[in-house]
């Protein structure tokens, strides 16, 4: 087969199972090379009920960083928006974090959404990538830093 001559085509097309799992088989490989064994991810959540009512919720991953989580959701329902909950939501969600040894969290937000209420929860803007949604608003990337070990 060393003298087999292999033509190299790109294709559009989604990939099969077995070469999606191929491709997350080589990711892994490629991180042990560099010492990044992969770590499963958890999700931790706060569910906020008024009587038997959901309202919201505080949602996020543990990462494969020791040091990182990511705040996937936060959410309540519009009547119960500018009262508090938002932050107290949030608040439990991070002491939670930190009892996980976990320093950091990063979250990201539409431009119109909130960035204002996270820098009041004293995150800071790591990035912002504009007219990222249709309306010309920009997707707004965010992280604070949670306590020392």
């Amino acid at each position: 087969m060393e003298n087999e001559t292999k033509t190299i085509r790109f294709i559009e097309r989604e990939m099969t199972s077995a070469e999606l799992d191929q491709m997350k088989a080589g990711f892994v490989s490629h991180s042990m090379e560099h010492g990044n064994p992969p770590k499963p991810s958890e999700r931790h959540t706060f569910v906020m009920m008024d009587g038997g009512d959901f309202i919201g919720c505080a949602s996020g991953l543990t990462t494969d960083s020791l040091n990182w989580f990511y705040l996937t959701d936060l959410f309540i329902e519009k009547a119960y928006r500018r009262q508090g909950l938002g932050a107290a939501m949030l608040r439990k969600l991070e002491e939670r974090v930190v009892l996980l040894g976990i320093q950091n969290i990063w979250t990201q937000t539409a431009g119109y959404e909130a960035p204002v209420f996270y820098q009041k929860q004293g995150y800071e803007i790591l990035f912002e990538l504009e007219a990222w949604y249709p309306s010309g608003h920009s997707l707004i990337g965010l992280r604070k830093r949670l306590g020392q070990r």
